[in-house]
């Protein structure tokens, strides 16, 4: 039975179809995905993504045991509230995991993990975290509301007290801090500003209501994959799992090779630097008519490879996907779409950003 968040009957009231992801009953959307996509693009637009993993991790070995267990430098941390993404990785430097680490005190971190990956997650972060005596809560007493768009941080600031709206309207991205009780992140997965709102589950609805009031629309799975497809960002399970590295799934800027620090994985990824990745990820745009979707098979002058995430862009028009291939010159491109080689044009990724093509995506 699919788990629900604290705003299952609230999303249900508002006409969502209901989907279950990763073990949860979860709204793909509310009506029209390309009316929620362009809302969060032009305005701004809620998520529930309270199905995420928020673990606390407390104890004076904090950071020396984040240091081993994330391939990022979490000694980039430095400033209250700021935060990290990063991956988790085996010893063969596959990604267990992506992840976002806040730092709040010497001896006080928060990782927000993803949903489907929360069992093993927690199982791996516990055992390498005992060496360490560090201690890990989970915060299901907390719900996540995602408020996305160019509008989004504004829409937010109205709902919290003078004070707290100063604090939170000085964020920097990728910093949060505490506001009326309220855990505010500029943090995002749709490559639109905005924040992500930790809120207790007595207060959540009230919060998402209050948001509805001053005009913030609810989105659903549907756009959020779309947005952040847009803007290439990668998607766990898709884009990289265990038989992927992070030079591998477009993310070597998530390697901190720093002298000294002993990540799980880093042995093998320094071999496969040495050496040169077998495979690189590449952005692609169709622009004859057609959808890319996960796994059509992609030919390129460097050999055979797959999609992993492909839509059609609503802010572009067109079909949009991120490939991995195999590494070398890739010369002209062709995807299999039902038996059909149409050419595809490489381009470098994000595809949007700032609501607006990058240059080089729109032929």
């Amino acid at each position: 039975m699919s788990k629900k968040t604290v705003f299952n009957d609230t999303h249900r009231a508002l006409g969502a179809k209901m989907v279950d992801f990763g073990g949860w009953d979860m709204p793909i959307n509310y009506g029209s995905q390309i009316e929620e996509h362009h809302q969060v693009r032009r305005d701004a637009g809620m998520f529930d993504v309270s199905h995420m993993t928020i673990l606390d991790l407390r104890g004076e070995q904090v950071r020396p045991f984040l240091r081993k267990l994330v391939a990022n430098s979490v000694d980039k941390l430095k400033a209250k509230g700021k935060a990290l993404y990063a991956c988790m990785l085996d010893d063969k430097g596959g990604v267990i995991d992506d992840l976002i680490v806040y730092y709040l005190a010497e001896d006080f971190f928060r990782l927000v993990v993803n949903a489907a990956t929360r069992d093993k997650d927690l199982a791996w972060i516990t055992a390498q975290a005992a060496p360490f005596g560090v201690a890990i809560s989970e915060r299901r007493d907390l719900a996540i509301v995602a408020v996305q768009g160019p509008n989004a941080r504004a829409k937010v600031l109205e709902l919290l007290s003078p004070e707290a709206a100063q604090v939170a309207g000085k964020l920097g991205k990728f910093v949060a801090c505490e506001a009326d009780g309220l855990f505010v992140a500029r943090t995002g997965y749709t490559g639109e500003d905005g924040f992500e709102v930790m809120v207790p589950e007595a207060q959540a609805v009230d919060f998402w209501n209050r948001l509805l009031a001053v005009g913030v629309k609810p989105a659903g799975l549907g756009a959020r994959d779309t947005l952040r497809l847009e803007a290439g960002m990668a998607l766990y399970g898709q884009d990289m799992d265990e038989s992927a590295t992070p030079y591998e799934a477009g993310l070597a800027w998530t390697v901190a090779l720093d002298e000294g620090r002993g990540f799980t994985g880093r042995a093998a990824l320094e071999a496969q630097k040495a050496a040169g990745a077998a495979r690189q990820m590449i952005g692609l745009v169709l622009d004859e008519k057609g959808v890319l979707r996960h796994g059509q098979a992609v030919f390129c002058a460097s050999g055979e490879g797959e999609i992993l995430s492909g839509t059609f862009s609503p802010t572009l028009g067109k079909a949009i996907a991120l490939a991995r291939v195999p590494a070398g010159d890739i010369g002209a491109v062709e995807v299999d779409i039902r038996g059909r080689r149409l050419p595809v044009r490489v381009v470098k990724y994000p595809f949007v950003r700032d609501g607006a093509a990058q240059p080089g995506v729109l032929a």
